[in-house]
């Protein structure tokens, strides 16, 4: 009995939790503010623009902003909400919702019905990538918000801006698309080149090693060492070359803005002395110390077959392979002066919209 009416209570409270979710906030505001995050002032300019613009064309763009979620996608809440509250004139289905939860640092733009030929999903995606998310990075949430809604309202007012920013829309996706082609393509050249700079990398620390142990005479030395770094400045190239074009490709970054490296040139001297000398001479020691070698110098003679098993690579590398091993109130936070005659008129959405996190 103890046990069924255990039961019974979780089934009551679950039943009440999910009832509690299917509430969704009434809107008696065209800027409801719930999450607190614009000041009177911006709230007051931001409901006029939008009050104006709604009865210059009936089209209706509300904002919604609320602390959390509470274990609901930001999706279905903003479709849950703008169908409670109707948003847009019955028959145009012209409303649009912006939702933004602060502590889940996401964003919503929900379109009714009648809008979105206009504000499709591409666009919206594209105006919260772009505009708003920008400036929430920033926690500049009123100009996020407003430069978004004076886009959409430039859109709705001008048809072939919203021509315009499709085309734009659509250029991006072909633009990335591109991006990645040329992206995967470039590292091809670039794992080509670090192969060969891994290759070229091992000889020279080889070479260091022979020398240090008498495996490499210092006569023959040189020879190592040009057989090691002439393949590497071939790796370096196919290196870097791929490596700057991906960077400028995807991140617009480019060389010209490092020209100022070039204004004293010691910095590179040191770096090539570090990663050429003091790196592969501190390798070979340790290299030395764990396989038990002595150290000494030869001057003329040198193990050929310590050369054919460790420094061949050298010569080889640049053009051949070798074998290896393997909820709080929503009418809170607003100045006097906001409208407070804000209701839908009737719309419907069809879930059409973008969302996005920042």
């Amino acid at each position: 009995m103890k046990i069924k009416n255990l039961l019974t209570g979780l089934l009551f409270l679950l039943v009440s939790f999910c009832m509690a979710q299917e509430e969704y906030p009434i809107l008696n505001r065209i800027v409801t503010d719930s999450a607190g995050i614009f000041n009177a002032s911006e709230l007051q300019i931001l409901s006029e623009k939008l009050t104006d613009f709604e009865q210059e064309t009936s089209n209706q763009i509300a904002v919604l902003t609320i602390k959390k979620l509470h274990q609901e996608t930001i999706e279905n809440y903003a479709y849950k909400t703008f169908g409670a509250n109707e948003l847009g004139q019955k028959g145009k289905d012209n409303g649009l919702l912006i939702l933004v939860s602060q502590l889940d640092r996401e964003v919503r733009i929900e379109v009714g019905y009648g809008l979105e030929p206009y504000i499709t999903d591409a666009i919206a995606s594209r105006i919260i990538r772009q505009i708003i998310i920008p400036q929430f990075k920033k926690e500049q949430y009123y100009e996020g918000i407003d430069l978004a809604t004076e886009q959409i309202i430039n859109i709705l007012r001008n048809p072939e801006a919203a021509k315009e920013f499709k085309e734009e829309a659509q250029n991006e996706g072909s633009s990335i698309f591109v991006k990645i082609f040329v992206t995967l393509f470039l590292s091809v050249f670039l794992s080509v080149g670090a192969y060969v700079i891994f290759r070229s990398y091992r000889s020279l620390i080889a070479s260091f090693r022979g020398i240090l142990i008498g495996k490499v005479s210092l006569l023959y030395f040189p020879f190592a060492l040009f057989a090691a770094l002439y393949p590497m400045l071939f790796g370096l190239v196919f290196f870097f070359m791929p490596l700057i074009g991906i960077v400028a490709i995807d991140f617009e970054f480019y060389p010209d803005q490092l020209t100022f490296l070039a204004d004293d040139l010691m910095w590179l001297y040191g770096l090539l002395g570090i990663l050429l000398v003091l790196i592969p001479v501190l390798i070979a020691m340790y290299s030395i110390y764990t396989h038990g070698d002595s150290y000494k110098l030869s001057w003329v003679k040198s193990d050929k077959r310590f050369i054919n098993k460790n420094l061949s690579t050298g010569f080889h590398s640049a053009g051949s392979s070798t074998h290896s091993s393997s909820g709080s109130s929503y009418g809170s936070g607003f100045s006097s002066s906001s409208s407070s005659s804000f209701s839908g008129g009737g719309g419907s959405s069809g879930g059409g919209g973008s969302s996005g996190s920042w």
